[in-house]
């Protein structure tokens, strides 16, 4: 590993995504996670990223513990902006067919707003992905929900999953963004957060 100083301090990740926690891990974060209780509600006048920068500083600031010097908090909010709509997780299996509906055939924008916070500072972001879509057939949507129930998904759809590997035309930007978490975009910005980027090796 790299000697980046990421190691001097404690991560926190406040997220209960399982593919948020899977992709620092396998990325060689060492960090905590924990669960966060947050009502993702939004002003109707915001749009695309201002929304998921809003969500991740909103998580930010409902995080209870007080932190400690060298601990840094670490939130993140993924919504799917499409037809000038925010697509977020779907409540029920109508709701994720009507969401790829929308999304079949269209080029959408997945937008990750992320808040980096320590003891004296935040610093909030955003990383956005152009994903397309080829049209999709009813029996494909259908079969999606049915089998793979992306209930926790925004925009009732994983990139990584049946729906992606068949339907998704082009990407343009970060994979990862995709799937859940911008890594090397956060990584970048945590390295900025800690004075470290001139440090590395």
């Amino acid at each position: 590993m790299t000697s980046d100083g990421l190691q001097d301090y404690e991560l926190i990740l406040a997220s209960e995504s399982p593919r948020r926690r899977q992709l620092l891990a396998e990325a060689g974060f060492s960090f905590r996670a924990e669960a966060i209780d947050y009502d993702e509600k939004w002003p109707a006048n915001l749009r695309g990223r201002e929304i998921a920068e809003f969500l991740a500083n909103g998580k930010s600031g409902s995080w209870k513990e007080m932190l400690q010097p060298r601990q840094i908090l670490i939130t993140a909010d993924t919504v799917v902006w499409c037809h000038e709509t925010v697509l977020g997780k779907p409540a029920d299996d109508d709701e994720a067919m009507q969401f790829l509906r929308l999304l079949s055939g269209c080029r959408h924008e997945v937008i990750t707003g992320l808040c980096l916070r320590d003891s004296t500072r935040s610093h909030t972001f955003s990383v956005t992905t152009s994903v397309t879509f080829r049209k999709l057939e009813e029996e494909e949507i259908l079969y999606y929900v049915m089998h793979y129930r992306p209930y926790d998904k925004a925009g009732a759809y994983g990139i990584q999953e049946w729906i992606g590997l068949r339907g998704i035309q082009r990407i343009e930007g970060s994979y990862y963004n995709v799937v859940g978490m911008p890594v090397s975009d956060l990584y970048d910005a945590l390295l900025h957060f800690t004075g470290n980027k001139s440090n590395m090796i």
